[in-house]
């Protein structure tokens, strides 16, 4: 005869009590440190403390220890005197696509193939992926970034998205291309979509990021700030005229623990690797192709045709014309080449803004095609509507400023 209910329950309590020995809970210093990093008001300074931190060792290390204090050195003072010396002809054409200009005195403003080309590639963008991906790492295998998911949630819902698109977000400051493909941690397509679209347009890679440093760095803080805003507006926009829903985060958070230094080691050389196969070909490729369209008068036509829409509308020169060609092979090497046409000040952050947002480079374009096609054409749609929207607002800014 089946037991009633009751009984069954009290039996139950019976054997546990016998069988079931409780322990003491002790908090340890990584409980504590959990609970303080996902509560709103400790959480929130930990985070501006943590990605400060970030910003300053990624600033420090790539541009002043390492590209000042040993790059620029070794390809200005040894690199570019050899190849000048060993070039022939250098009023020929094959001089001018691979050293550059036979009077330059450093290898930035040389802009040849085997001068700007590499300087830029090995000298200023490898030791910012570096530094960055190695912070990055530290961050992801020490259970920090769950974490700072849970704490961005709500910021992420006010534009469709969850906390854990912090991670595309950060994926993204390193290289966009693996950002894209993270967007598929977020549940919907809707979410997909928004996250894929912003991250081509608002989000700059370590590469771009370095490059800003060593080249205008007075600007970069006013660069972050526009493409911030513009992250905020137009996700904005993009929640309320696409269908879809905004489900909420499901995430596990692991407790704090040190990382594994051979993990961290062996993710460091995978992404660097990845950097050197995929960019560095693009960027040397990209000097080659915009030197040819100098040469043909292309570039020049270009700057001439657009002239109306460049210096109007958005309120630079006509001459950035050549820098947006740029940007669709490498956005670094886009803004390296702004830092070679005099600008205003205020010109200068306007220019970095659109190369920025005016269209993702080769690798990124190839990865969201991967994504479906459909949605490569309606980002790009979104794309050119930024661009047109946000150039102008930020001239618009400028002018009522009067520093445009």
């Amino acid at each position: 005869m089946a037991l009633p209910v009751q009984e069954r329950w009290d039996l139950v309590d019976a054997i546990a009590r016998k069988t079931v020995t409780a322990g003491v809970y002790r908090q340890n210093l990584g409980d504590v440190l959990g609970d303080l990093t996902v509560r709103p008001l400790t959480g929130i300074s930990v985070a501006v403390a943590v990605l400060y931190a970030f910003w300053s060792i990624f600033s420090s290390f790539a541009g002043a220890l390492v590209t000042d204090g040993f790059m620029v050195k070794a390809f200005d003072n040894y690199w570019l005197p050899w190849l000048q010396e060993v070039w022939p002809d250098p009023a020929s054409i094959h001089y001018f696509l691979f050293v550059g200009d036979p009077l330059a005195e450093n290898c930035f403003e040389a802009f040849g193939m085997l001068t700007s080309g590499l300087f830029v590639s090995i000298g200023v963008v490898l030791p910012a992926v570096l530094i960055f991906y190695l912070m990055m790492t530290v961050l992801e295998d020490s259970g920090y970034l769950p974490r700072l998911a849970v704490l961005m949630d709500t910021v992420f819902h006010r534009i469709g998205l969850h906390g854990y698109a912090i991670v595309p977000v950060i994926l993204g400051l390193g290289c966009n291309a693996p950002a894209v493909t993270a967007t598929r941690v977020l549940e919907t397509r809707k979410q997909r979509f928004i996250m894929m679209t912003l991250l081509a347009i608002f989000i700059p890679c370590g590469a771009q990021l370095g490059v800003m440093l060593e080249v205008i760095p007075d600007a970069v803080g006013w660069v972050m700030l526009f493409l911030l805003i513009g992250f905020g507006i137009f996700g904005f926009i993009l929640d309320r005229i696409i269908p879809g829903s905004n489900p909420e985060i499901l995430i596990d958070v692991p407790p704090y623990h040190w990382p594994l230094w051979e993990n961290v080691a062996k993710k460091l050389m995978n992404r660097t690797k990845s950097f050197l196969k995929d960019a560095v070909p693009f960027v040397l490729f990209g000097v080659l192709v915009v030197n040819v369209l100098y040469l043909a008068g292309i570039i020049g036509a270009l700057a001439d045709l657009f002239e109306p829409l460049f210096v109007t509308w958005f309120g630079v020169p006509k001459e950035t014309v050549g820098p947006l060609i740029a940007a669709f092979l490498r956005k670094d090497l886009a803004v390296a080449q702004l830092s070679a046409i005099a600008m205003t000040p205020y010109q200068m952050i306007t220019a970095v803004v659109l190369v920025s947002i005016y269209f993702p480079c080769v690798a990124t374009f190839v990865v969201m095609l991967r994504e479906g096609w459909k949605e490569l054409a309606a980002a790009v749609a979104v794309l050119v509507a930024t661009v047109f929207i946000y150039g102008g607002l930020i001239h618009a800014v400028g002018i009522l400023m009067g520093v445009a």
